[in-house]
This record gives C-alpha cells, structure tokens and sequence, in this order.
C-alpha cells in the first residue's frame, strides 16, 4: 500500500476544515474483531495495520461522526488515506455502514470526505463485498428522502469512487485530484492522465464542481441548505419577466383576464401558490414600472421574431435575477454535457431553495435531457420545488443526437416531469419548439412571457411540409395559434409574464 504523503491532508484535518470551530463528535461502530492476519489469513497484514496505525494514529481507514458545517448539522465520514491507502475493508465497511445507519437514524444529510485507493486487497473478496454493503446503505438514505454530498480528495479511486464518490447526490472534488476507477497503477499504460483527474471528470459530466479547499466550506453549507431534508416548502414562484434591457417589465396578463393588464398571479387561472412577482428583486419598483405593459405580439410571425431576437434575454438573466446563490449541477453522469441547459439547485433571497433546469436558445442534446432528468428526480426525491425554463428551437436533430440516444433522452424527461411529487413551475422564456421543449413543460403550470412563442413544429418547417411557398410562412404561424395570447386561450399557458 502507498505510503503517507506528508501534504496530502489527514481525514481529520479535512473535517476540521469543514466543520472550524464548531468541532466534530466522533462515533465508533461496536467491536468487531478479525481474525488473526485478516479473513485470507495474509501473512504481515496485522504488522501492516500495526504500522498504519502507528503512523496516523487511526484504527482504521475511515472516521466518522456528527458535526456542523455553517449552520447546518450533518453526519461527515472522513477516509485517511495514510492509512493502508484509505483502502475498503471489513471494518471499514463497518464504518461506512454505521455511518450512513446514524444519518438515517438522526435523519441527517451525509457528507463524505473521499481519499481511497479502492477495495483492500489483502482481505479479498470479504474487503470487496464492502462495496455492495455500502451501495445498500446509500439505498436507504435515498429512500428517506436524505441527500448525499461527496467531496473527492487526491486520491479517489477504485470502489470507493464507483460508491460513495461517484454514488453521492452531489460531487464536488478538489482540484488537481486524481479521481477515476482505475488507479495510477492499473490503467493502460498510454491512459491520458487528463481523464483520470477532478477537472478531467468535471469535464466529462462526472463532478458538478472543481472547488477550491479555502472555497469548500461555503460551498458544501449552500449545498446542505439547497438540499435539506425540507418539509412542505412552496411551490417555485413564477419569475418577473425581464426586458430587453435585463429590467423587470411592469404587468402580466392572466387566463382570467388576457388582453386586459391583470397582475401575475391574480387572473382564474393563476397557480395556486406560485408567489409570482414575489421572489427577491421581482414586484418591486423599476424604471420601467411606470410605463406602459408590454404589447402583445399581433401575428404569428411577429411572435417568432420576438422570441428569436438576440436582444432577448436568456436563462442566464432569469437566473441571476431569480436567485440569490445558484449551485449548478453538472453533467448526465453517464459521459457528456449540455452547454445549452442548466440544471442545478438556488437559494432565494429569502432562502427558499429551488431547484432549476433551464434551456438556453440552443437546440437541447441527449446529455441535456439526462442532466434535467437527474435534476428533477433528486429534487422530487428530496422535496425541493422546481422550476424550468424554457426556451429551445426544439431537440437536436443530428446524426450524433440521435446515437447518442434523443428519443430516450427526451422521453425520460417528460416521465420526471410527470412523475414528480413536487411543485414544477414553467416559465416559456422564448422559443417553444415542439417536443424538444415541452419535455420540461409542467401541465397545469406553464406560464409565459410575451416575447415568447410554442409551437407543435416551426413556420417555415410547418410550410415546407405543406408544400408552402416562403412567403406563406406567416399565414402558417398565424394558423398555428403560437403567440403568448393564444397558448392562454387554447388553455396551454396559465398566463402571460409581461
């Protein structure tokens, strides 16, 4: 097994380095002893623990206990890689399992310091089977309805990455760790190192964040208030509607009064406990409030223009306006990203935690629609309302897309969205291109902006296939009925956000 690395942290400066002053209390699982040279009988592997033991001052490679991070109590499991490599065996498999058992128990989140080389060879497959023990009781936590955050540390490799690393809810690494499956030791000899690093996995969908260690603490206390255990929160306020210039536009139009300047929120078919126009920075006093209400778009085609109008803003806008602290989620955990959609977890400004998936303007890819799935599910799974917005010319359409998987991309999506238990509020920021766009559409809760347009396929798309002339393309956005007014009266929108 390795050796200690004297500037690699030990597992109890990590844990100080989250929890500072407000301490950590250590637990011990009951006594369970090996037998002499370990389940194999190995021969030197009492001495190896003896030295390991000598050298970091810990009975085993993991510690775990109960402590504060900010302002939020957890249960934090530590890995010391000093000791025999931070390797997996039967006893730390007893560690790992009372961990996660007192989280359930105290109904705690669960915060993992990771620095492993993998399973402990010199126990074989009794240090092995420690993986499925662990994956059983991450099983349990997910089923409480209790979140999981890993921090990935220099070394994660092996099972203790394909678990309690890469098995968390949230992964966060630090930078320059060597993170990856394989170790330094067993991979291909002309591996390229890049792959098997934090930003290298970042890159690749498989870490939400690369964060700094003076940055970890702030960080993982926002996680821990985004992620709770919450109870009963509210649905996602609809967000104030933003103008050309990024201020907030004055008016909204409702289904109970379309055309006729009704407050959001205020019309019949405002959404019950929307809050909209109530959020941080939204209902409040602007330049623009004195003016009049944005017009409604006359055609078809004007609609279009409006929602394709690069002065327009997009979710980038929306978000910082909507929230105070943003934690993204990053990647489809299965190899690829979506530059075009953003997915994660804000706190408001009044902290009301809300998870968000928002399009971009671009055409949604595969990696896109699995990232929103994963956003949504763990959401639903943890209580935490949501909100999408959307705005897309529809799904990418090319060769690549469709081999990496559209169709079941796109349709795992609408089954999170109709499957979720929580409050989903939609906000259609521009384009509604078809499929690719109501895949986060919310039924009964959409609402709309009034330089937005949605439709079941394009103008010019919708002309081609009929066998239109160009110059028609407007007579066919006009028949589609795709302006923000004609979604509210089809009964599509809820209302129109300015």
């Amino acid at each position: 097994m390795p050796d200690a690395d004297p500037d690699r942290a030990t597992a109890r400066k990590a844990i100080a380095l989250l929890t500072g002053a407000a301490g950590f209390t250590e637990h011990r699982p009951p006594p369970s002893p090996l037998p002499p040279d370990g389940p194999l009988g190995w021969a030197g592997y009492d001495a190896a623990r003896e030295r390991a033991s000598a050298r970091t001052g810990e009975e085993e490679s993991v510690l775990y206990g109960t402590g504060v991070v900010g302002d939020r109590a957890c249960v934090l499991l530590s890995f010391e890689f000093g000791f025999l490599g931070g390797s997996l065996g039967r006893q730390t498999g007893d560690r790992l399992a009372a961990a996660y058992e007192l989280a359930l128990a105290r109904r705690l989140p669960l915060v993992a310091l990771v620095a492993t080389g993998g399973s402990r060879m010199q126990e074989g497959m009794i240090a092995l089977t420690q993986l499925q023990r662990v994956a059983a009781a991450s099983v349990r936590l997910r089923a409480a309805g209790l979140p999981q955050i890993a921090v990935v540390r220099d070394p994660t490799t092996g099972g203790g990455w394909a678990t309690v690393g890469a098995g968390a809810d949230v992964v966060l690494a630090l930078p320059g760790a060597q993170v990856g499956f394989a170790g330094s030791r067993v991979r291909p000899p002309d591996a390229d190192p890049y792959a098997y690093s934090a930003e290298g996995q970042f890159e690749a969908g498989q870490v939400d964040a690369v964060v700094p260690a003076d940055e970890l603490t702030a960080a993982v206390t926002h996680w821990l208030r985004a992620l709770g255990p919450h109870e009963d929160l509210p649905a996602a306020p609809v967000p104030r509607a933003l103008s050309v210039a990024g201020a907030p536009v004055p008016r909204a139009l409702s289904a109970g009064g379309a055309g006729a300047g009704a407050g959001a929120g205020t019309g019949a078919g405002a959404a019950k406990g929307s809050g909209a126009g109530t959020g941080p920075g939204a209902g409040t006093p602007s330049a623009s409030d004195s003016g009049p209400a944005v017009p409604l778009p006359e055609t078809g085609r004007e609609a279009v223009a409006r929602a394709r109008d690069s002065r327009r803003p997009r979710a980038e806008a929306y978000l910082a306006d909507y929230f105070a602290v943003r934690l993204p989620l990053h990647g489809d955990r299965s190899g690829s990203t979506d530059p075009g959609l953003l997915c994660g977890f804000g706190l408001r400004g009044d902290g009301q935690p809300v998870a968000y998936v928002a399009q971009c303007g671009t055409p949604t890819r595969p990696a896109g629609y699995r990232a929103a799935a994963r956003t949504i599910r763990l959401a639903d799974r943890l209580g935490v309302p949501v909100l999408t917005l959307v705005d897309t010319p529809g799904a990418a359409n090319d060769a690549e897309a469709e081999r990496a998987g559209a169709g079941a991309a796109i349709a795992d999506t609408f089954a999170a969205v109709a499957a979720a238990r929580v409050p989903v509020t939609t906000l259609v920021i521009g384009e509604g291109g078809s499929g690719g766009a109501l895949a986060l559409a919310a039924p009964d809760n959409t609402h709309v902006t009034v330089d937005s347009y949605f439709s079941v396929i394009a103008p010019e798309l919708a002309a081609a296939i009929l066998k239109r002339p160009p110059s028609e393309t407007g007579a066919t956005a006009d028949q589609l009925r795709l302006r923000p007014q004609d979604l509210v009266d089809l009964g599509f929108a809820r209302s129109i956000v300015g």
